[in-house]
C-alpha cells in the first residue's frame, strides 16, 4: 500500500514570483541604491521618447502631439533635399573622424606615459594637470580660444616670432577644425585618461616580471603586455564613441563659430538649435535629431557586430 504524501512535504513551486521574492530579500539593498539611477533614465531618458512623434506632425504647442496634424515622412525628405543637408553631414563627419583620430587616441597615449612614470609625486602632478581643463566651464574655454587665436594672440605672437603671418583663426573657415579638434583633445584627454589609467592597474605584475626574465624591454613589455591588457577596454570605448559619430555638441559649435565659418563649423546639432530654438520649427528639428539618432545606432550595432567577429569583444 503507497504512502500518501503529506500536504506539509511537498516542494514549493518555483515560480517567477517566489524568485523574485528570494532575490529583492537577498539583494535589497543593491536594487535601492539602483532606483534613483533608473528613475533618473525613466524620466529624462525614456520618457522624453515619446516626443519623437512630433516628427511626424506639424506640431503646435496649443494643439499637443495628438492634436496636431499628422504629415508622415515630410519633414524628413525636405531635410534630405535642403541644402544643408550635405553641408552639415559633411562636416559632421568631418570633426567626428578627426576626433576619434586624434581626440580618442591621445588618452591612451596620455595614459600609457604616465603609467612609465616612477616618481609618484610628478605622476600626481601631471594627473592633475593634465584635469583641470576638464572642470572649466565650455563658455569660459570658448572665451579662452576666442583670445588666443586672434591676430594678436598668443598664439599668434608665437607665430610671429618664427616669421610667420598674423592670423585670426576663427575667422577663416579652413582653421575651424584644428581649432575645434586641438582644443577638444587639451580639454579631454586628462580626463578621458581616467578609464584607461584604471585599466591598466588591473594587469597583473607578474606579466611585467615574465617578460623582464624573457628580456622584454620597457618598450617590448608595452607592446606585449601593456597594450594587450587594456585592448578589450579600448575596443569597449570605440564602440560607444562610434555610437556617437553623429552626436558633435552643439555648445562649443555656436559659441565658437560665426558668418565666416558657417560652411566647414555648421553641424547637425546646431542646425537643429537654430531651427528648433531660433525658427521655432519644432517638428523639423526633431525629425533631423531622430534621423541623426537612428544612423547612430545603426553604426553602433555595425560596430559592435564586426568587433564581436574579429575579436570576441563586444557590448552584448
Amino acid at each position: 500500500m503507497k504512502k500518501q504524501t503529506s500536504i506539509g512535504t511537498l516542494p514549493k513551486k518555483n515560480t517567477l514570483g517566489v524568485r523574485i521574492g528570494k532575490e529583492w530579500r537577498e539583494n535589497y539593498e543593491l536594487y535601492i541604491m539602483f532606483l534613483p539611477a533608473l528613475v533618473y533614465y525613466l524620466i529624462f531618458s525614456y520618457k522624453p521618447m515619446y516626443g519623437a512623434l512630433m516628427a511626424f506632425q506639424n506640431y503646435a504647442p496649443a494643439k499637443g502631439i495628438w492634436g496636431s496634424d499628422w504629415v508622415g515622412f515630410k519633414h524628413f525628405i525636405d531635410f534630405f533635399k535642403s541644402y544643408y543637408f550635405v553641408r552639415v553631414i559633411r562636416n559632421t563627419v568631418t570633426i567626428s573622424v578627426n576626433s576619434i583620430l586624434f581626440g580618442f587616441t591621445t588618452p591612451i597615449i596620455l595614459a600609457l606615459l604616465i603609467n612609465e612614470l616612477q616618481n609618484m609625486k610628478m605622476k600626481r602632478l601631471v594627473q592633475t594637470v593634465s584635469y583641470l581643463p576638464h572642470f572649466i566651464s565650455t563658455v569660459v574655454i570658448c572665451g579662452m580660444i576666442k583670445k588666443f587665436t586672434l591676430d594678436t594672440g598668443i598664439i599668434n605672437d608665437i607665430i610671429a616670432l618664427f616669421g610667420g603671418e598674423r592670423v585670426t583663426f576663427l575667422n577663416k573657415p579652413e582653421y575651424f577644425v584644428p581649432v575645434y579638434i586641438i582644443s577638444d583633445i587639451w580639454q579631454g584627454v586628462g580626463w578621458g585618461s581616467i578609464i584607461y589609467l584604471a585599466a591598466l592597474s588591473g594587469i597583473s605584475q607578474e606579466l611585467y616580471e615574465a617578460a623582464m626574465i624573457d628580456g622584454a624591454g620597457r618598450w617590448r613589455q608595452t607592446i606585449h603586455v601593456t597594450i594587450p591588457g587594456i585592448l578589450p577596454t579600448i575596443i569597449t570605448m570605440l564602440i560607444l564613441r562610434m555610437g556617437r559619430i553623429l552626436s558633435v555638441g552643439y555648445e562649443k559649435i555656436i559659441l565658437l563659430y560665426n558668418p565666416m565659418t558657417m560652411e566647414t563649423a555648421d553641424i547637425i546639432s546646431s542646425f537643429v538649435y537654430r531651427k528648433g530654438l531660433q525658427e521655432q520649427n519644432l517638428s523639423f528639428s526633431t525629425a533631423v535629431g531622430l534621423f541623426n539618432s537612428a544612423i547612430n545606432l545603426t553604426l553602433l550595432m555595425i560596430t559592435n557586430k564586426i568587433s564581436k567577429k574579429v575579436n570576441d569583444t563586444a557590448l552584448w
